[in-house]
């Protein structure tokens, strides 16, 4: 087995996203609230444009192209070949295009010591499920950061498939078995060939990220959670619809966000830290 071999993904989750359109995800359904509020906390915690932003597992570069908009130097990286075909295929229509599109592992990047001011890792601590994996990833992000740069990590819930299951009105046995082993260990197995029941992930307690982040070097660490808990309203399209009811929502997870006894009902969490 080659090095190479040894950091792709596991074959389930390359096959899910070569299913799965993540390239429109964040424009549907309560996936929306989640886009809206990474964007929020990310515009209150990077430094002003045109930083070097690292956005490793940045899919089809939804977040990239937002940020390159902004005006900031953004490098994408993700392990999945479609999904760094699409990201190139959206960037060549952008009017202020990503700087770099390539395909990595984020455990082992080609970028250079200290060469950037964020590096953000939104989506390989998902499919990382050794927590020895997932610190070489957040430790090749200290790597990579300057000095006072900041990581910004995101991570499912451990309770993710619990209340939304719950929401859903979802009783299949198939699901059951899968949500019960979430909330034992956080071990997420779909040996079906549903496909919202997502594939082979990791889910985060909040308190597993914080310290996942303090081992790999990171001081300063905070843990958000992103969507409070308006993603599981059975209208959440309608409220979605109607700007004051929208802003509410936000407003609320806003608030809400730091509140421990708390971040662990977002279905998304984001750490947050710095390196000295």
């Amino acid at each position: 087995m080659t090095h190479d071999d040894m950091l792709a993904p596991p074959r389930e989750v390359l096959d899910y996203y070569d299913r799965f359109p993540e390239e429109s995800r964040l424009t549907s359904g309560a996936f929306q609230l989640e886009f809206e509020r990474t964007k929020d906390i990310l515009t209150r915690l990077l430094p002003p444009a045109p930083a070097r932003v690292i956005d490793v597992g940045g899919a089809a570069g939804t977040y990239s192209a937002w940020l390159a908009a902004c005006g900031y130097e953004v490098h994408l990286i993700d392990a999945t070949p479609r999904l760094v075909a699409k990201a190139r295929e959206m960037n060549a229509s952008l009017r202020k295009p990503i700087a770099k599109i390539s395909e990595g592992d984020a455990r082992s990047l080609a970028e250079s010591d200290t060469s950037a001011a964020v590096v953000m890792i939104m989506g390989p601590l998902y499919h990382l499920t050794s927590s020895g994996d997932r610190v070489a990833a957040l430790r090749e992000a200290h790597r990579v950061l300057a000095s006072a740069g900041t990581v910004v990590v995101a991570a499912i819930s451990r309770y993710a498939s619990a209340l939304d299951g719950l929401a859903r009105k979802v009783l299949d046995p198939a699901f059951l078995r899968i949500r019960n082993q979430d909330l034992i260990d956080g071990q997420h197995r779909n040996p079906t060939n549903t496909l919202n029941y997502f594939t082979t992930a990791y889910f985060h307690r909040p308190e597993d990220l914080r310290v996942e982040l303090e081992q790999a070097g990171f001081s300063d660490v905070r843990v958000l959670g992103v969507e409070g808990v308006a993603w599981m309203f059975g209208d959440f399209e309608a409220r979605w619809a109607d700007e004051a009811l929208r802003q509410d929502m936000l407003n609320i997870a806003r608030a809400l966000e730091a509140e421990p006894s708390i971040a662990g009902v977002s279905a998304h969490l984001l750490g947050i830290g710095r390196k000295l």
